[in-house]
């Protein structure tokens, strides 16, 4: 018996929730990447495992936020939370790896085609295996082809997430690779869910017992917990909030500064040049009037040309 699935059945509600808790993960992520890729010696390790934490949880969450807006009429959906969090595993170490990736290699090609690939599988294998952890009385089935648009959808979308983490450092700009990453994350959820279909085993009871929501909720407490504990990080971080001030700024080269200008009282070298030599200074009297240098350790003048 074919199941009636329903994608939406809390409305609109779920796919925005979803979404902002997508846009905010990737933020957080962003964001902590970026301060370890312009602050190479405090903490880099620490940073990028707290992006790589905040961008696993920040999908995770999206997932599971959305499932409480799926439902199928005739069964009762229930989780196995033992597969439940083993996706949100997945999902922390395979986008760490591809965070480490690109915060210790930079953004060269093979870096963020790496990065990428490993991230975007990693979105992709917490997804299905979350799928995996749904138990109703029936077979769930798969579109082939719709499953592998939304791997590529988010092979793609990790990989641009890794490029903007370390090619764009300004607050605004970051804001704006969140909401796209938040948009690509959440597009590639929904487009795997169309190609659900499930097989109701015969004589399947309607749906009764407790929703899905009242089984989700409790398991989206401490990724939830972790997500606002990693904004206030970040928060307290001027250089993430405001970016690099000035003075953390590299300073221009000495060699490269331009000489201080010839007409100046001491000149280039800081020794004040004969032409400058001011005439009434009685230690260059003597030098002013052709008689030789004065020794400004004694002040005292030379003999004079005509033995005075």
């Amino acid at each position: 018996m074919q199941g009636t699935i329903d994608g939406f059945s809390h409305g609109i509600v779920t796919p925005l929730v979803a979404f902002a808790m997508a846009c905010l993960g990737g933020a957080l992520g962003l964001r902590c990447t970026t301060r370890s890729v312009r602050n190479r010696q405090t903490f880099k390790a620490g940073w990028l495992a707290l992006g790589a934490t905040s961008i696993g949880s920040g999908i995770w969450t999206m997932h599971f936020i959305a499932m409480m807006g799926f439902s199928v009429d005739e069964a009762q959906i229930t989780y196995d939370p033992l597969i439940t969090f083993a996706s949100l595993g997945i999902a922390i170490v395979m986008v760490g790896i591809g965070i480490f990736i690109v915060g210790y290699r930079g953004a060269t090609t093979m870096a963020l085609v790496t990065g990428g690939m490993i991230t975007g599988l990693g979105v992709a294998s917490m997804h299905y295996l979350g799928m995996a952890g749904m138990r109703l009385p029936g077979k769930i089935a798969y579109d082939t082809v719709t499953v592998v648009l939304s791997v590529v959808i988010a092979v793609v979308a990790a990989t641009a997430a890794l490029w903007a983490a370390v090619s764009i450092h300004g607050f605004l700009a970051s804001l704006g690779a969140s909401m796209v990453m938040g948009v690509a994350v959440t597009g590639m959820h929904y487009t795997g869910m169309a190609a659900v279909s499930v097989h109701l085993h015969g004589g399947s009871a309607a749906a009764s017992g407790e929703s899905a929501a009242s089984l989700l909720l409790p398991l989206l407490v401490g990724p939830l917990i972790f997500l606002l504990i990693a904004g206030v990080v970040v928060m307290f971080d001027p250089l993430l909030v405001m970016g690099e001030p000035d003075w953390h700024k590299p300073k221009p080269n000495r060699r490269d500064a331009p000489a201080p200008a010839r007409g100046g009282p001491w000149g280039s070298r800081g020794v004040r040049p004969a032409d400058s030599v001011d005439p009434v200074d009685p230690l260059f009297e003597g030098q002013a009037a052709g008689w030789g240098p004065v020794d400004p350790a004694t002040r005292r003048e030379p003999p004079r040309p005509d033995g005075w």
